[in-house]
């Protein structure tokens, strides 16, 4: 550290806090949506249990509003009810206990573990035992009751919940398609960018090169669990707004072809693992295989585009072939061991991304196998 010049330190951190800077509004702008839905339901919850039916206080409303909002980003509507219910049943049970045995450390300590106890009686999970724990504590800090149960602030709960649903299906629904592109962008050209470096690597014998590539690769793995957690949600979403019927056809797309993405991510860095071991045993490099490499990177970028414009990956199915096919001659060319097997990779990634375009387990092999030749039946896909 002190060998480095106090300015280029500087400049280090300008550029990473710049960068920090840039990925923030990127969030905010990913997630404007949620921000208007969340302000809106909040308010409309208010105004009905304020407003309309006069509840004392009705901040549950607008809290159950938001939750609800909140948690159907990227989960499952499931666990959106779950918290709605949780808030319900914490208020009630609070609102019971507080009542019979009065307010205190250990009334609180009982009424909350009395609300998870019945959490998991119903069955619920993390959300709901949560929720339920710590509206039993509002309801016995904040505003204990005094004169009989109020059954307002249940009602609130409901209330605030179903204006939030309401707001994400009807009023507001935010476009799927655009999230689930939004979220699998940065998987799928991770993937892309990675294989056509780990092509350039090949080509150049710098396994150095090659390593940085398996770097990157490794830490991919979140940017899957985005990407599969942003297709679900979305699907859901497409599901329950019927103004976004129409994008439930492109979302299963995108759902058939995650898992076989993340089969090739994968497969890919088995690949640049063993083009490592490759270039450090000094072996024999055919120029086709490093161009097969680089077909798939291409073959992901077109997959990518192809999904987000909702037609089928006829173009990404046919590169993916190509690479395939680049992997035979090499193989007929002649490969040391690890060649061979940066050559069975190959067929395995095309095969993944074949799958990804749509094409069925059976027929992704038949297509593979008959685009790679007769040069190495040993090799399996």
């Amino acid at each position: 550290m002190g060998s480095v010049p106090f300015g280029e330190r500087v400049a280090d951190l300008g550029r990473r806090s710049g960068g920090t800077f840039r990925e923030r509004l990127t969030r905010v702008r990913g997630n404007g949506g949620l921000a208007l839905q969340t302000g809106v339901a909040a308010g409309i919850a208010w105004l009905i249990a304020n407003d309309l039916l006069h509840h004392q206080t009705p901040f549950f409303a607008p809290i159950a509003a938001v939750i609800t909002l909140a948690v159907s980003v990227g989960q499952r509507l499931r666990r959106a009810f779950e918290l709605v219910i949780g808030v319900a049943l914490g208020i009630a049970v609070g609102d019971l206990l507080i009542l019979l045995i009065g307010t205190g450390p250990w009334q609180i300590g009982v009424s909350v573990g009395l609300a998870v106890v019945a959490a998991i009686f119903l069955g619920g999970g993390s959300s709901l035992v949560v929720q339920a724990s710590s509206s039993a504590v509002l309801v016995a800090t904040l505003t204990p009751p005094t004169e009989g149960i109020y059954l307002g602030r249940f009602w609130d709960a409901l209330i605030g919940g179903a204006v939030g649903l309401t707001v994400m299906a009807l009023l507001l629904p935010i476009n799927p398609l655009t999230v689930v592109t939004r979220a699998a962008g940065p998987a799928l050209d991770l993937l892309a960018q990675g294989l056509q470096d780990a092509s350039a690597a090949l080509a150049a014998g710098e396994a150095a090169r090659a390593t940085e590539v398996l770097d990157r690769l490794r830490a991919a793995e979140s940017d899957l669990t985005t990407m599969d957690e942003a297709i679900k949600a979305g699907r859901e979403n497409a599901t329950l707004a019927p103004v976004r019927w129409r994008a439930r056809a492109p979302l299963d797309q995108y759902l058939d072809s995650a898992q076989y993405v993340a089969h090739a991510l994968r497969n890919s860095r088995v690949l640049v693992r063993r083009v490592i071991t490759m270039l450090n045993d000094g072996e024999t490099v055919p120029p086709t295989l490093a161009g097969a490499v680089g077909a798939l990177g291409e073959s992901v970028e077109l997959l990518r585009t192809e999904l987000e414009l909702g037609v089928e990956p006829e173009a990404a199915r046919g590169r993916a072939l190509s690479a395939a096919s680049d992997a035979g001659r090499a193989y007929a060319a002649g490969v040391g061991f690890s060649g061979s097997v940066v050559v069975a990779q190959v067929r395995s990634t095309a095969t993944d991304l074949v799958r990804a375009s749509g094409v069925e387990h059976e027929d992704a092999i038949r297509q593979v196998r008959r685009a790679f030749g007769r040069h190495a039946p040993s090799i399996e896909s």
